[in-house]
C-alpha cells in the first residue's frame, strides 16, 4: 500500500498505488456501510479523487468487488502453492491444504466474509469459479477458478496414486470445500459458540471430509 496521501497525483508508473488505495477504501466501506449502500462517489471521496478519476481504474462497483474477491483467492492460491512445494503424498497434501484453507479464513475474516459470506460477490465471479477447465490466468475473476482447479488436481493425484474416490473428482472437491467452508463460516460468524479447541475442530472436520470422499485403507 502506498503511503502517498489520497488524492495526490500519481507519478508515471505509480497508478497501481491508486488502485490499491481504491480497493482499500472500498473494502472498508463495504464492511462498515454495506455493499449496496456504498456508491462509487463515496469510495472516490474517501480516496480523495473525483468519481471520473476512479473510473480510470475500475469501470464500476462490481469490478471493484471482483478485484477484492481475486485478492482473497490469490492469498489462498499462494498458501496452496507453498504446500505443493513440500512434495507431500496426495492425501497428506489435501489434508494440509484443508487446514491452510480454514486457517486462512480465520486469519482474514473480513476478506473471507466479503468474498464468501456477504452474498455480494458478482454473479460472474461465482459462475467463473465453477469453470476451472478453461482458465485464462490473466482474466479478472480467474483466481477462484485457479484455486478450485488446484483442489480438483489433488483428487486426480489421489486417484493416480491408486486410491479410489467415492465420488467423481469435481463432486469430491465440492464436498470437501463445502465442509471446510461451513466450519470456517461458523467460526467467523459465531466465535463464542464452539467449546472444543479450534485446532481439534479443524483436524476433525478435515478427517471427516477426507474419509467421506476418499476410500482410504482400513488402517489409514
Amino acid at each position: 500500500m502506498s503511503t502517498a496521501a489520497p488524492g495526490t497525483r500519481k507519478k508515471r508508473g505509480e497508478g497501481h498505488t491508486r488502485r490499491d488505495e481504491i480497493l482499500w477504501a472500498a473494502k472498508r466501506l463495504f464492511l462498515a456501510e454495506g455493499y449496496e449502500a456504498t456508491t462509487i462517489r463515496r469510495i472516490a471521496d474517501v480516496v480523495g479523487v473525483s468519481a471520473p478519476a476512479l473510473y480510470l481504474y475500475f469501470k464500476d462497483k462490481e469490478a471493484i468487488m471482483s478485484a477484492l474477491c481475486d485478492q482473497t483467492f490469490g492469498g489462498l492460491i499462494e498458501r496452496m502453492a507453498e504446500i505443493e512445494k513440500q512434495g507431500l503424498p496426495p492425501i497428506e497434501r489435501l489434508r494440509h491444504c484443508g487446514e491452510s484453507y480454514v486457517r486462512f479464513a480465520l486469519d482474514n475474516p473480513q476478506e473471507y466474509w466479503l468474498t464468501f459470506l456477504s452474498g455480494n460477490a458478482p454473479k460472474q465471479t461465482k459462475e467463473r469459479g465453477r469453470l476451472p477447465e478453461t482458465i485464462d490466468t490473466n482474466e479478472l475473476r480467474a483466481s477462484g477458478s485457479i484455486a478450485f482447479a488446484k483442489l480438483m488436481g489433488m483428487f486426480r493425484d489421489i486417484e493416480t496414486a491408486g486410491v479410489p474416490l467415492r465420488y467423481p473428482v469435481e463432486t469430491a472437491a465440492e464436498l470437501v470445500w463445502m465442509s471446510l467452508h461451513g466450519l470456517a463460516a461458523a467460526l467467523i460468524n459465531n466465535p463464542e459458540f464452539p467449546r472444543s479447541r479450534r485446532d481439534m475442530l479443524i483436524a476433525g472436520m478435515i478427517d471427516m471430509a477426507v474419509r467421506g470422499v476418499v476410500r482410504l485403507p482400513s488402517s489409514a
